[in-house]
C-alpha cells in the first residue's frame, strides 16, 4: 500500500480545519494577501477603509523587528480620518474566540528564492500561524529546517507577524514560537491535562489549532520577553499550571500549588498568571513573595525581563508598606520583609488587610511552613495563597512535619522530572560516586565510638579532592566553556578548601559567599566574617570590584552575575546558590556533604538547564556516598501519585504530650537556676533529654494554626528562659560525647577512587531491575516506577514488553537478587533466540542466512538488500520483492532494537 503523500496530509489537514469552523481562502501571493487582510480587518473592526487609509495602516505595520510586529499587533492603530480618530485593532485579547479564523495554503512568496509555504492560519486577516508538514516517514526536523530557511530566504511583510510555527509528519507534530536562531530544542510537543503527548496531527488539530484555543494561546499564553527582544510561548504543562491557578482564585476560595520539577520554567508560569490576575477587577493585589532577600533580585530581574517595569523590588519594609497601601497591583518582596510589615505597620495597612489578596509563592518550601507564613496568612482576612515548588515535601520526607498538602492544599497541576528529562525540557544528571579513603575501620553515621567527622573534614582528604578537581574540572567543563558550583558541608570546611584552592598552582577562577554568625565562637584564628572578608579580598583583586561583608548583598548580585557570565570557573559554597539560581553555563556540581529528597534535586538541577548541543547532561561529582540518597530523590520527584498525607495526631494530643514531658523538666529542675546546680554528668545529660524532647513536640504544635501558648503548663518566657540554659548545656554534654570518639585517622588511607557511575535518565533507572523485592510491601509501586520511566522513554519503549514480562515471570521465582541480572541476561538471550526463529519461520527465510544477516546489523547496522533476497526461499515478482524486503529491514531493525542492552 502507497504511504500518504504531503499533499495529501496537507489536504486532510485544511479539511480538518474547515470542519472546526476556519474559512476556507485562496491566496497565493503577497498581493493576494494584502486584499484579504483589508476585507477581514475591515470586517472586525466594523469599518469600511479608503485605500489611503489602508496604506497608512499597511506602513504603521512594516517597520520594526518580529518582536516590535508582536507588540503592534496586540496594540492599536489612531487613524485619523475626517470625523476623528478611528482606532484599529488587529487582535481581540480579551474575547478571544470573536476573532476571524481563515485557512489557506501554498502561498508562495519571493525574496532572495522564491517559496510556497504549506499550510497558514490568518486571523483577522493576519498570518498568525505558518504550518510546514512532511510526509510519513520523513523526520521531523526537516520542517524545523524548512521553516529557518523561509526566515532567511523570503519571510517579509505581513508574514513576519508569524506568532506561532507548527511542524508535523503526520505522527509527530511540534509547535514554537517564532524566533530567529532556535534550537530544534525548544520546540514542544502539545499535551494533555496528564503530561501525554499530543502528537498525531489530527488530534493536534482538534486541540491546539481549534479556534478558541489557537487564538487563546497566542493572545494569552504568549510572553514577548523585554532583555531577549524575543517571543516565548507557554509549553502545556504551564498553560494547564496557569488555568488550573486561574480557575481556583476566580471562581472559588481555595487555595493550590504546582508540582513542575526544577528547571522547567517556573518563573515564567508564575508570571504569566501573576500577570493575568493583576489586570482582574476583582482582585486588588498580587504579591508574590519569595524566600529569601538574595532571590529578591533574581526573581525581579526575571519578571522585569517578561515584561519591563512590571515589577518594582522593594529594598526595605518601609517601602514595602508603601507599595501595599498605594496602587500597584503586583508587588513582589521577601516572606522575611512581608512579615515584618504586617507585625509592625499593622495601623497604616488597615486599608489593605480586609481587600482580596493574592500570594503568589515562588517556591512553596519549609520558610512557608512556620510562624512567618502563621502571621501573614492570618493579618489579610480576604487571602488565597498558591505556590509553585519543583521539590514538594511529601510525607516521606517531612521528617513527621507537614506537607506541602497541608499548607497549600490541592495540587492543581504535576510536571515532574521524569516527564522534564523525557522531553528534554531540562537535561539528564551524569552522577560519579568517588571513594575518598581505604580504611580497615567502619565509617558509619551511627557508630558512636569513631570520629567519622574527623575523618571527612580531615585535610589530607580534602586536598586530595582539590587535586582531584584542579585535574579533571577543565575536562567536564569543555575546557572552561561551562563553569561549577562547589557543595560543602559547613563553613568550616569551606574555608579548608578554598584555602587549599588558593594555595595551589592552576588557572581556576574560584570565589565563594557564606552566610555567618556574628555571634559564633571563634575557635580558628578568624571569626569567619573575617575570613569571608579575606575572600572578599580576592574577588576584589580578581574583578577590580570594592565589596567588603558590609556590602554583602551587592557581593551576593555581582557573584550571581559573574557566574552567569563565566567569569567564575568554581563557586564554594555551604547552601547558598543550591536553590533558586539559574546559570545555564553551569554544567557541573561538585559535592562534598550530604543531600536527600528535595534538597539533592534542587543542588543537581543547579546543572540541568538547556543550552546548546554541547551541555548534553548536568555532571554530579560526587565525594560522599549519596548512591541511595539519589535513588530515593529521583524515584519520589518521579512519582506523580506520592504521598501527601502524614497521620498526625490531634493537636489536643501534642498538648497534652507537652504538659506531661513538662512534669518530668520540673521534677528535675524546678526552677530555672536549678539547671546550674545539677550535680554530674549524668544529670545534665537528662536535662538535656527531656527539653530535647520539648523542643520536638513543640514543633509540631507550631504547625498547628490553633495553636496558642496559654494551652501549656508553662509561662512562654520561663521556656525561653530553659532554652537558653538547655542551648548553653548543650554545647558541654557535646564536648562529653566528642572525649569518647576515637581517632581513626592512622587506619585511613586517604584517596580519590571512581566507585560508581550513573546517568541519570530512562537507562539508570532501569537498573532498578536489580533491586526489587517481590516479598516488598512497595513492590508494585516500584515496578510500576521502571514501566512508566521506561514508556516515556524513546529508547526503552520498544523493551517494555519485554521487561514487564520479566518481571512478572521470572522475579517471584528469583530468590537470591544477586542472581537477578544474570537470569535477566538468559531470558533475554532466549526472547531473542525465539524471536529470530519466529522471523524466519514467517517469512519463510534460509536460516543460517537470515541468522548471518542480523549478526552484521548488530555488528555493524548496515544490512544488505542483496542478502535478505539470497534469503528467500520462494518465487516472488519484483514488487512483492522490494516489499517484502523492506518489510523484514524493518523487522530486524526493530528486533535488533527490542533485544540490546
Amino acid at each position: 500500500m502507497a504511504t500518504q503523500s504531503e499533499a495529501a496530509l496537507e489536504k486532510s489537514l485544511i479539511n480538518k480545519l474547515v470542519e472546526g469552523g476556519y474559512q476556507r481562502v485562496k491566496i497565493t501571493d503577497e498581493d493576494s494577501l494584502k486584499t484579504n487582510f483589508k476585507t477581514q480587518l475591515e470586517k472586525f473592526n466594523k469599518v469600511e477603509l479608503e485605500d489611503a487609509e489602508f496604506n497608512q495602516i499597511l506602513t504603521f505595520l512594516e517597520g520594526g523587528t518580529v518582536y516590535d510586529k508582536a507588540k503592534k499587533l496586540r496594540d492599536r492603530y489612531p487613524l485619523q480620518r475626517e470625523d476623528g480618530t478611528c482606532y484599529i485593532k488587529f487582535l481581540n485579547k480579551r474575547d478571544w474566540c470573536k476573532n476571524l479564523f481563515q485557512v489557506t495554503n501554498q502561498i508562495t512568496l519571493e525574496g532572495k528564492y522564491k517559496n510556497r509555504y504549506d499550510v497558514t492560519i490568518l486571523i483577522n486577516g493576519l498570518p498568525l500561524v505558518q504550518i510546514e508538514l512532511k510526509k510519513r516517514g520523513i523526520e521531523l526536523k526537516k520542517a524545523f529546517n524548512q521553516i529557518n530557511r523561509y526566515q532567511y530566504h523570503s519571510f517579509s511583510g505581513l508574514f513576519n507577524y508569524v506568532q506561532i510555527f507548527v511542524i508535523s509528519n503526520g505522527v509527530n507534530t511540534k509547535y514554537y514560537a517564532n524566533n530567529k536562531n532556535l534550537s530544534f530544542k525548544y520546540t514542544f510537543y502539545w499535551k494533555d491535562k496528564d503530561n501525554k503527548n499530543i502528537s498525531n496531527l489530527e488530534e493536534f488539530a482538534e486541540c491546539f489549532l481549534e479556534r478558541c484555543h489557537l487564538s487563546k494561546m497566542i493572545t494569552k499564553y504568549i510572553v514577548l520577553n523585554e532583555t531577549e527582544k524575543a517571543l516565548m510561548v507557554l509549553r502545556a504543562y504551564q498553560y494547564y499550571a496557569v488555568e488550573a491557578i486561574l480557575d481556583k482564585a476566580l471562581n472559588t476560595t481555595h487555595n493550590g500549588y504546582v508540582w513542575h520539577t526544577t528547571g522547567s520554567g517556573k518563573t515564567l508560569t508564575s508570571f504569566k498568571v501573576s500577570k493575568i490576575l493583576a489586570e482582574n477587577p476583582k482582585i486588588d493585589k498580587i504579591i508574590f513573595v519569595v524566600d529569601r532577600k538574595d532571590l529578591d533580585y533574581q526573581t525581579t530581574k526575571e519578571f522585569n525581563s517578561f515584561s519591563e517595569d512590571s515589577v518594582d523590588g522593594t529594598d526595605h519594609t518601609k517601602a514595602l508598606v508603601k507599595q501595599l497601601a498605594g496602587t500597584e497591583k503586583l508587588i513582589i518582596t521577601t516572606i522575611q520583609k512581608l512579615t515584618r510589615a504586617v507585625e509592625r505597620h499593622e495601623k497604616r495597612l488597615d486599608g489593605v488587610k480586609n481587600k482580596n489578596i493574592i500570594l503568589m509563592f515562588d517556591e512553596c518550601h519549609r520558610s512557608q511552613f512556620g510562624e512567618m507564613h502563621k502571621k501573614i496568612t492570618e493579618f489579610f482576612t480576604n487571602l488565597q495563597y498558591f505556590g509553585f515548588t519543583g521539590t514538594p515535601i511529601f510525607a516521606v520526607n517531612a521528617n513527621k512535619n507537614r506537607t506541602t498538602h497541608d499548607i497549600f492544599g490541592e495540587q492543581l497541576h504535576n510536571y515532574v522530572i521524569k516527564d522534564a528529562i523525557n522531553d528534554q525540557n531540562v537535561l539528564g544528571f551524569h552522577v560519579e560516586y568517588f571513594s575518598t579513603m581505604k580504611t580497615k575501620a567502619i565509617l558509619d553515621i551511627d557508630v558512636e565510638d569513631i570520629n567519622r567527622k574527623e575523618a571527612m573534614e580531615a585535610d589530607e582528604r580534602l586536598e586530595k579532592i582539590v587535586d582531584f578537581i584542579i585535574v579533571n574540572h577543565k575536562r567536564k567543563t569543555f575546557n572552561k566553556e561551562f563553569n561549577a558550583i562547589f557543595a560543602v558541608s559547613s563553613v568550616k570546611v569551606l574555608k579548608k578548601y578554598y584555602d587549599l584552592f588558593k594555595s595551589k598552582e592552576h588557572d581556576l577562577k574560584i570565589a565563594t559567599i557564606f552566610s555567618y554568625d556574628d555571634n559564633e565562637e571563634i575557635k580558628d584564628e578568624k571569626h569567619s566574617r573575617e575570613k569571608l572578608d579575606d575572600y572578599i579580598g580576592d574577588y576584589n583583586e580578581l574583578f577590580g570590584t570594592n565589596f567588603s561583608t558590609d556590602t554583602f548583598d551587592q557581593y551576593y548580585v555581582d557573584v550571581a552575575k559573574r557566574s552567569k557570565d563565566k567569569q567564575i570557573d568554581i563557586l564554594l559554597v555551604v547552601n547558598m546558590f543550591l536553590t533558586g539560581f539559574d546559570n545555564k553555563f553551569l554544567n557541573t556540581l561538585y559535592v562534598d556533604k550530604n543531600l536527600k529528597y528535595h534538597n539533592l534535586i534542587q543542588a543537581f538541577s543547579r546543572t540541568n538547564r538547556l543550552l546548546n548541543e554541547k551541555k548534553m547532561q548536568g555532571n554530579i561529582f560526587c565525594f560522599r556516598n549519596l548512591k541511595k540518597f539519589t535513588d530515593d530523590a529521583i524515584q519520589l520527584y518521579s512519582d506523580k501519585d506520592a504521598s501527601e498525607v502524614i497521620l498526625m495526631k490531634p493537636y489536643e494530643e501534642y498538648v497534652k504530650d507537652f504538659n506531661e514531658v513538662l512534669i518530668e523538666l520540673i521534677k528535675l529542675t524546678p526552677d530555672i537556676y536549678d539547671v546550674d546546680d545539677l550535680p554530674s554528668e549524668i544529670e545534665k545529660k537528662e536535662f538535656v533529654r527531656i527539653f530535647r524532647e520539648l523542643l520536638r513536640i513543640i514543633t509540631r504544635l507550631y504547625i498547628f494554626t490553633e495553636f496558642d501558648f496559654n494551652d501549656l503548663d508553662i509561662e512562654e518566657q520561663t521556656f525561653e528562659d530553659y532554652k537558653s540554659k538547655y542551648l548553653d548545656l548543650y554545647e558541654e554534654v557535646k564536648s562529653y560525647n566528642k572525649t569518647e570518639k576515637d581517632s581513626i585517622l592512622d587506619d585511613i588511607d586517604f584517596e580519590i577512587e571512581l566507585i560508581r557511575r550513573d546517568d541519570i535518565n530512562v537507562a539508570y533507572i532501569i537498573t532498578l531491575l536489580k533491586e526489587l523485592d517481590y516479598n516488598s510491601t512497595s513492590f508494585d509501586k516500584d515496578k510500576k516506577f521502571i514501566l512508566d520511566a521506561m514508556e516515556g522513554s524513546h529508547e526503552l519503549r520498544s523493551k517494555l514488553e519485554l521487561i514487564e514480562r520479566f518481571i512478572n515471570d521470572n522475579i517471584p521465582e528469583i530468590g537470591d537478587k544477586e542472581e537477578i541480572e544474570s537470569e535477566f541476561e538468559t531470558f533475554v538471550e532466549k526472547e531473542r533466540n525465539n524471536a529470530v526463529s519466529e522471523l524466519i519461520d514467517d517469512e519463510k527465510l534460509q536460516k543460517m542466512v537470515a541468522k548471518g544477516i542480523i549478526a552484521e546489523y548488530e555488528f555493524s547496522g548496515k544490512i544488505r538488500n542483496d542478502l535478505i533476497k539470497e534469503s528467500f526461499t520462494e518465487e516472488l515478482g519484483l514488487l512483492e520483492r522490494r516489499s517484502k524486503v523492506q518489510k523484514i529491514r524493518d523487522r530486524i531493525i526493530d528486533l535488533v532494537d527490542k533485544f540490546s542492552w
